[in-house]
C-alpha cells in the first residue's frame, strides 16, 4: 500500500476537501479497516486544523503530543476509527471519534482528558487452557470470563483497558446505528430477530422513529442513557 492516494478517490468517511490538491496521505494498516478510518496526520491538518501542513503534523507526532486510546502514536498514517479517543495532552483536550447520520467520521470534543472508551465485542476466542480471549472492534483483543458475550459492549479505561462496565446486548437498553441509511441514529432494542439461514439477524429499533436493521450495525451503548459523551461540539 503507497504512502500516499489521490483525494478523489478517498473514502467516503473522510470529511475532507476532495479537490483543493491532488493527493494526500493514506492510512496504513492497524486496527481498523481502510473504508472505516482515517490517517491521524489527516485528522490534526484538515479536521482539527491544529496544524497547517502535513510536516507540521509530522513534527507534533514525534514529539510524542497526541494520544489515541492513552497511548502515544507518532505514526502520520495511523488509521484513526470510531470511537477512538484522540487526546492532546498540552491543550488538555480530547476528542471522540463518532460518525454523523451520512456515515461520515467526525471528531467531538470532549471535557478533559480523562475519557473512557467503549467497545464492542466482535468475536470471541479460546486459547490453550481453556482461556477465553475477547476479540474488540478496535483490534484490541482481552482475556476475560467466558460472561461475556458476542455483540456486548464494554466500557475501558485509557490506557489500561481495564473493564469499568459491561454493557448487555439485549432488549431494552440503548444502542448506535453504525451502518446503512440509519448511521449515526440512537434508539432503544425493541426486538431481536434470529435468521436461521444465511440471512442476517435483524434488530427493530425504536427511536425518533421506529426502523429494522442489521444486527451488525447495531452497537450497543449504554442501558437508559449512553455510558459515554455522545453529545459533546463537533470539531469541523
Amino acid at each position: 500500500m503507497g504512502k500516499h492516494q489521490k483525494r478523489i478517490s478517498v473514502p467516503n468517511s473522510w470529511q475532507i476537501s476532495k479537490k483543493s490538491n491532488k493527493w494526500i496521505t493514506a492510512t496504513r494498516p492497524g486496527p481498523h479497516n481502510k473504508q472505516q478510518s482515517i490517517p491521524l496526520g489527516v485528522v490534526l491538518r484538515d479536521m482539527l486544523g491544529i496544524v497547517d501542513t502535513r510536516a507540521e503534523a509530522k513534527r507534533v507526532l514525534s514529539e510524542g503530543n497526541v494520544l489515541v486510546d492513552g497511548i502515544v502514536r507518532k505514526d502520520l498514517r495511523f488509521p484513526v476509527g470510531l470511537l477512538d479517543v484522540i487526546t492532546i495532552p498540552l491543550e488538555n483536550v480530547a476528542y471522540r471519534v463518532l460518525l454523523d447520520r451520512k456515515g461520515r467520521l467526525e471528531v467531538h470534543k470532549l471535557e478533559g482528558v480523562d475519557a473512557n472508551k467503549l467497545c464492542r465485542i466482535n468475536g470471541k476466542t479460546v486459547l490453550k487452557g481453556g482461556v477465553v480471549q475477547l476479540n474488540l472492534n478496535d483490534g484490541t483483543n482481552l482475556i476475560a470470563s467466558d460472561d461475556y458475550k458476542t455483540k456486548d459492549s464494554l466500557i475501558l479505561s485509557l490506557p489500561g483497558k481495564d473493564v469499568v462496565k459491561h454493557i448487555k446486548y439485549k432488549v431494552g437498553n440503548l444502542a448506535m446505528i453504525v451502518g446503512g441509511k440509519h448511521t449515526g441514529e440512537i434508539g432503544t432494542i425493541k426486538e431481536i430477530n434470529t435468521v436461521r439461514s444465511s440471512k442476517h439477524n435483524t434488530v427493530f429499533i425504536s427511536g425518533e422513529y421506529d426502523f429494522e436493521t442489521i444486527e451488525d450495525f447495531v452497537v450497543v451503548i449504554g442501558e437508559k442513557e449512553p455510558e459515554i459523551n455522545l453529545g459533546g461540539e463537533v470539531v469541523e
